[in-house]
């Protein structure tokens, strides 16, 4: 073994090292890195499947819900065989096929508050790809009081965002950006308002990239920025965030979080 990758390792993930901005030392970080993705839905199932085949060392997704259907026309990771089968155990498998290399843990439950406590202290990186706000808030809640970086993204229709948010380093949290929830009917489900088939492929190859570039230290992150595409017109924008001094997560009448540790 070369840098402790196998041959069939360094033939994998050559294309990845070949990038001056990756090179060896940041495949050897995605190795050694642990994500937790919330969700194994439409968000969740490329970002998992990108995750897997780039090589991170560790991946845990959790969800509690099964695969139906109707999640087929954009929930990739998922096949019609799996059909009536836990979405986790479905995402695993995919994963596992793609890359046997690699740690996969499936959770079959619900996360809440409890649970994620106990888990994000475990991981490096925690991806929401959750569909309400509830969850959403707590996520970002729990991850701020550990200081835990978040990747966060949201579809709707035709349109997605995606932004990482890292209080811990200076950053806006989830609930800088959005204090309050919008009031029944504004945020409908992709369940009820409908979801453009590519749209989830896109943003969550999207939260892939920012998790890799996030790992790896390349390029430049969504930290402090979110990202906009509206994939019926073609466009995408990107804009500035800015934390909130009076956000009850993180802002300076916050209880003792994550931004106030090194």
């Amino acid at each position: 073994m070369a840098g402790g990758f196998s041959e069939g390792e360094l033939r994998r993930y050559q294309r990845h090292i070949m990038l001056r901005e990756i090179g060896g030392p940041g495949q050897k970080k995605l190795k050694e890195a642990r994500v937790l993705v919330i969700g194994a839905g439409g968000l969740g199932a490329p970002a998992l499947l990108y995750l897997a085949a780039a090589g991170v060392g560790k991946i845990s997704v959790i969800d509690d819900d099964v695969v139906e259907n109707s999640n087929l026309q954009r929930q990739v990771i998922h096949r019609h065989c799996d059909i009536g089968a836990p979405k986790a155990q479905s995402a695993r498998r995919a994963m596992a096929a793609i890359n046997p290399d690699i740690g996969i843990e499936a959770i079959e439950t619900r996360l809440d508050e409890a649970l994620a406590r106990d888990l994000f202290p475990r991981f490096d990186l925690v991806l929401d790809g959750t569909d309400n706000f509830a969850t959403r808030y707590m996520v970002n809640r729990i991850a701020t009081e550990h200081g835990t970086p978040l990747i966060a993204a949201a579809i709707s229709q035709w349109e997605g965002q995606i932004s990482l948010y890292d209080p811990a380093r200076g950053t806006p949290c989830f609930q800088c950006v959005f204090p309050e929830a919008p009031a029944p009917g504004l945020a409908p489900s992709c369940a009820e308002a409908g979801v453009f088939a590519p749209l989830p492929g896109v943003i969550g190859a999207m939260m892939a990239s920012e998790a890799l570039k996030h790992i790896t230290g390349a390029g430049e992150t969504l930290a402090g920025r979110m990202l906009i595409f509206d994939a019926l017109y073609g466009e995408m924008r990107s804009i500035a965030l800015k934390p909130r001094a009076d956000c009850p997560v993180c802002g300076e009448s916050a209880l003792p979080s994550a931004s106030l540790r090194p």
